[in-house]
C-alpha cells in the first residue's frame, strides 16, 4: 500500500518545514480582515505560524507576520493564536 504523502508548510518567522498540524494559518481575505484559519481551507493570503510561544512573541515583536501578509494585524489575532497554543 502506498504512503499518503504529508504536506509540509513553511514557518514564515523561523523558515522551518513543519507538517501542516504543527502550524497555525493566519488569512488575509479580499476584504483585507485577518483572521486565524483553523480548518486551513479559508481563501486569501495565508502565512504560517508554528505552535510555539517563543515563535508567537518573536512574530510580535519583529512584526514579520504583518510584513508578510502586508496589513496590520489586531492584537485579539494575537491574542488567538495564544489561546490556540496554550490548548
Amino acid at each position: 500500500m502506498k504512503q499518503k504523502k504529508i504536506p509540509l508548510r513553511t514557518c514564515v518567522i523561523t523558515r522551518e518545514k513543519c507538517e501542516k498540524k504543527d502550524l497555525i494559518r493566519v488569512v488575509k481575505n479580499n476584504k483585507d480582515e485577518v483572521m486565524v484559519d483553523i480548518t486551513g481551507k479559508q481563501n486569501g493570503r495565508g502565512a504560517y505560524i508554528k505552535k510555539d510561544l517563543e515563535v508567537l512573541n518573536k512574530a510580535i515583536k519583529t512584526k514579520a507576520l504583518e510584513k508578510h501578509l502586508d496589513c496590520k494585524i489586531d492584537d485579539k489575532i494575537y491574542e488567538e493564536i495564544k489561546n490556540i497554543i496554550e490548548r
